[in-house]
Formats: C-alpha cells, structure tokens, sequence
C-alpha cells in the first residue's frame, strides 16, 4: 500500500478515536500499533519499551512538572488578586483603562505560570465581575481575556516550548530567549486593538486614583516581579538551566505563599495533586506521539511525505500557508500539546529543507497552537471562561476572541516577514 495513502487511512483512524472520546494518549498508542501490524513489525514490546525509555527519561523533562507546580502554587496564593490590583490605578489614563489588565496581567501570570489555561482561570477570576460591575462591554472584557491568556503559551517559561523542545531536539533556553520579543509584540497588538476599539466604542470610566494609592498597590507587583526576575533571569543570565529554574521558581513560590500566609499542608498537597494529574497526561500523551512517530518511522512515512512535499516544489511561503491551514483544523479538534508533539518531529525535516531555522519554527508553531486555544469546539480557554460565566455560550465567548484570533495570524505574517524579530535574541 502506498504510505502517503497509508498516512491518510491512519490520520482518519486517529480523528475516530479522538471522535469517540477515546483519551489523546491511547489514541495516538493504538494507531502506532495498528501501523506496526501493517508493516509485519511484531517486536512492538521491544519498540514501546526503547521508545518510553528514550523519550521519557531526559533531564529537561523535569522543568515540566516544576513549571506546573509553580503555577499551581501561585494560582492558590491568589496572586491574580494583587496583579489587580497593583496594576489597575496605573491604567486610568489609557483608552480602555482596565481591560488592559486582562493583557498586563495576563502576559505578567505567563511569565511565571507557562500554562495558558490556568493564566485564563487566574487573571479571568479577578478580572471578569470587577469589569462586569464597572460597565465595560463583555464581548471585548471576554475576549481580551481570552485572547491574552495564549500568552501563557509563548511568554517563557513555557510549557509548550519545553515540549517542543524535548519532541525536536531544540535548546529550551534559545527557544525561552526567542519567546520574549514575540511575546512582548503580541501584548503590544492586543493592547492597540482594545484602545482603537475603546476608542471608536467609549467604555464605562474608571474613578480617579490618587498618586498615594498607585505607589501603595504597585507594592503588590514586587513579589510576582522578583519572581519573574528570578525564573527568566537566572535562565539568560546561564547561572541555571531551565530545570534549575525551575526548581528556583518552586522555590520562590513557596516563599510568596508564606508572605502571604496561605502556605498550608492543604495547599501543598492540592497543588501537588493537581501537578501530577497534568503532568501525568502530557508526559502520556508524548508517549503516545513518541511510539507513533517511532511507527510511522518503519512505514517510511515521514521519508515519503518529505519527498512528496518536495515534488510539489512549494516555496516556503505556499508551505506556510499550508502547515498554518492544517495546524488550524488540527487545533478544531486536538489540544495544543498533543498538536506539537504529534507533528513536531515530522515536520521538522520538510521546514529545514524549505530554510526554516527550527527555533523560529517553534515559535511559529507555538503561535500556532496559541490560535487553537481560542476555536471551538476544542479550545482549552473558551472552555475555562465558560466555567468561569456560566450565563454565556461557548460561541459567544468564541465569537468575542475572534478579533484576537486575527490578531494572531497578523502577527505570523509579521514574524514571517522579519524573523530576527524572533531570532534576535538567540545566540
């Protein structure tokens, strides 16, 4: 059987199970086992054994579960609460005023959480009824939040870059250091957008805040600061790797919750548990497209559709467009995680050859996946926000992170167009 048709049949085996609601990981285990029965490959315990040890095993998985227990903590300490109110009496100047927090805060919670949902559910808990009370219009306080929340996706330190970077290959510290431009561009963009907006559609006015009261609630930004400082800093600076950093990180959001006396047994072992449960499901679900993609290794299928992209002669803008176009109607149905590790390591090669640097790949990619969060059905920060207002369909709130959504593909063509914009900080 011809492989690429081959890759089909098993690309729709896959959307079955996924369909179906069979679980990321097990999906992904059952069609690598599938393709090893065609290719007449009965060593499969063999091949699942060296494949979990080989992907499972390296050090800088590590930062994964500590970047995820640096958040935990910090969402329990309530520090969404202070980047509230650290951050609101400074806005009362720009046009939109407070729905620039959903952006600041979101974009500062990124920094030290690398978690777009719990940025969304942080940020989204603070934000969403003290924006509603004051009369600004929810279509825009809505999708700002969920358009910002992304950021937790590229701003390092990043899970989904130190995913990326374990599935490719790629130094985690140049692609934390290529994260920050782009990141820093995006809360420019959106920013822009929600001033023009509130501009053309004046929202409700923020009372005046005194001088006194912005130099005492700008006090409450001192510990995420230092903590960010800490996790960022000691990465650029080469004192720590990211796995250090991330411990430091841990370490400094331990000290946070004391100062802010909600350090409890209860939350410790809260967090803990929360840790391992996503943990858990990412490190499954790299198993999973680990042993898939060893699979399709012995059916030839990356090899075969390398040469087959080749044929086509596409230049390097026509197979951007394509990859966005199919990472698109991928992020419809699969979660960022699994998007990157899935696809990662068999697209690596076609983008090197059509002159692609793989750091700048995987901030493109990463953009990409931030679009996913945001369309349904399966858009991991609609379904956050939905929890958090109940009164609002899952359209609606889809329909309110559209523009952010465009905003997001705008700025692909930016970073296509100037790359060092991304590479500018990569040595």
């Amino acid at each position: 059987m011809d492989s690429l048709l081959l890759a089909a049949l098993l690309a729709v085996a896959l959307l079955s199970l996924l369909a179906m609601g069979v679980w990321v990981g097990f999906s992904l285990i059952a069609i690598a086992l599938l393709a090893l029965f065609v290719n007449n490959n009965y060593a499969i315990d063999l091949v699942f054994a060296t494949t979990s040890w080989g992907h499972l095993t390296s050090w800088s998985l590590t930062a994964l579960p500590l970047f995820i227990w640096m958040g935990e903590l910090l969402f329990r300490a309530n520090i969404g609460q202070d980047l509230f109110d650290g951050l609101a009496p400074w806005l009362k100047r720009f046009p939109g005023r407070l729905l620039h927090i959903n952006v600041l805060g979101s974009g500062i919670f990124a920094a030290v959480s690398g978690s777009s949902a719990a940025t969304a559910a942080t940020i989204g808990r603070m934000t969403l009824p003290e924006l509603s009370k004051r009369g600004y219009s929810d279509n825009l306080s809505i999708g700002s939040l969920a358009g910002s929340a992304t950021l937790g996706l590229l701003i390092p330190p990043s899970i989904i870059l130190i995913v990326y970077g374990i599935a490719s290959e790629v130094s985690i510290a140049q692609l934390f250091l290529a994260g920050i431009i782009p990141g820093l561009i995006l809360i420019s963009l959106f920013m822009l957008y929600i001033a023009l907006h509130s501009l053309v559609y004046p929202s409700a006015q923020l009372a005046e805040t005194t001088l006194l009261k912005k130099r005492a609630t700008l006090t409450k930004l001192i510990p995420i600061t230092l903590l960010m400082l800490l996790v960022i800093g000691s990465i650029y600076s080469g004192i720590a790797t990211p796995s250090e950093s991330a411990a430091l990180g841990v370490l400094g959001a331990l000290i946070i919750c004391y100062r802010k006396n909600s350090l409890s047994v209860d939350l410790i072992i809260q967090s803990l548990i929360t840790t391992v449960k996503t943990s858990t499901m990412i490190l499954f679900i790299l198993l999973g497209a680990s042993f898939l993609t060893m699979a399709m290794g012995f059916l030839q299928i990356p090899a075969d559709l390398a040469h087959w992209v080749a044929s086509k002669e596409l230049s390097a803008t026509q197979l951007l467009i394509y990859l966005t176009l199919v990472f698109i109607v991928l992020g419809l149905f699969l979660d960022g995680i699994s998007i990157v590790i899935l696809t990662s390591s068999i697209l690596l090669p076609l983008v090197k050859q059509a002159g692609f640097d793989p750091i700048w790949f995987g901030i493109y990619l990463v953009i990409v996946v931030e679009m996913s969060q945001i369309t349904p059905p399966v858009g991991f920060n609609l379904f956050v926000i939905k929890g958090l207002i109940q009164d609002k369909s899952l359209w609606l709130i889809a329909k309110a992170a559209f523009p952010f959504f465009l905003i997001l593909i705008s700025s692909l063509v930016l970073f296509y167009l100037y790359p060092q914009l991304v590479l500018g900080l990569t040595f």
